[in-house]
């Protein structure tokens, strides 16, 4: 998912990363059996209004099947064939527990009409489409309408009662190298504590896009390391550290589509190549000092001028 310049992070794309696989997914699945002929499963197509199904068998998920794979089997006249025959096996899924991006990337990556949903075990726990990402969104902003209006005022406001040469409200976070399912949970945190502090919900969006993009690299690429905020009156500063190989050249790195991520991690709907490019667009500022075998520094500046 692309973000082209700084401040043009958009509620939707925000939302994106908010809201979870699990919130926009179908629970009720229709699913067929691999042994029903292609003839039974045009059956169930029509029965229920759909365009493709899991295929399960004893419980588990075995593969998937369209109604392109219909049409292709009555050209074909063999109609007779059966399901486990023409169905596509190991297919492409999405985890239910995981931000909305990921099917968003996917979508648009692969161009399929839906993606079987599992939980971290593998089982299959709902199926989504295009629309119900959609429809999520639109469920969601329905939501968030009235509290952003409500909030629409510059975030100096927090420290008007505080009297004192400096201020600065700093925030610390560690974050765990290789465990991706506890990935967005530093972001989350952040996102929820400028929330209570009144902090524009239009710069909230901002640092949530950008410091979810850069714990992920860092759950991804490194050894661990941690996210340090600072709030004051006129910015929020967030600072990345992490131990790890480094960045051997961070130009190459900021070019949107690059990556080195293993194909494990491309599979789960990480490493696309587009993180630092978002960061940057996300910031008023940024410093990225890497040194290879060492770490690196990644440095983000948000003002807080929004009106």
């Amino acid at each position: 998912m692309e973000l082209r310049t700084a401040k043009e992070v958009t509620k939707l794309q925000a939302l994106a990363y908010e809201i979870k696989v699990e919130q926009a997914m179908v629970k009720e699945v229709i699913s067929v059996s691999p042994q029903i002929t292609m003839a039974e499963f045009g059956e169930v197509l029509r029965a229920n209004r759909i365009s493709g199904a899991p295929v399960v068998e004893d419980g588990r998920m075995v593969g998937v099947i369209s109604i392109e794979d219909l049409i292709k089997s009555l050209e074909a006249g063999e109609m007779s064939a059966l399901v486990g025959d023409r169905m596509t096996s190991h297919p492409e899924t999405l985890y239910a527990d995981k931000p909305l991006v990921h099917a968003v990337s996917k979508f648009s990556k692969l161009r399929f009409g839906r993606f079987p949903v599992v939980n971290q075990e593998g089982d299959l726990v709902g199926i989504i489409t295009p629309g119900d990402v959609a429809r999520a969104v639109l469920r969601r902003l329905e939501v968030d309408y009235h509290e952003e209006e409500i909030h629409r005022y510059r975030a100096s406001h927090i420290f008007e009662d505080i009297i004192a040469d400096d201020i600065a409200l700093v925030f610390g976070y560690r974050v765990a190298a290789g465990d991706i399912s506890l990935a967005g949970e530093a972001s989350s945190g952040l996102k929820r504590t400028l929330g209570r502090l009144g902090i524009h919900p239009s710069v909230i969006r901002r640092v949530s896009v950008a410091t979810y993009e850069a714990e992920m690299n860092v759950v991804i690429f490194t050894d661990g390391g941690e996210i340090v905020a600072e709030v004051r009156p006129e910015r929020i500063k967030i600072e990345v550290l992490d131990k790890g190989p480094g960045i051997a050249d961070i130009e190459q790195a900021m070019q949107p589509g690059f990556s080195t991520a293993p194909a494990w991690v491309q599979e789960m709907g990480f490493g696309a190549g587009m993180g630092l490019p978002n960061i940057h667009a996300c910031s008023d500022k940024m410093q990225l000092d890497s040194t290879v075998g060492v770490g690196t520094h990644l440095e983000i500046i948000i003002y807080l001028d929004e009106k």
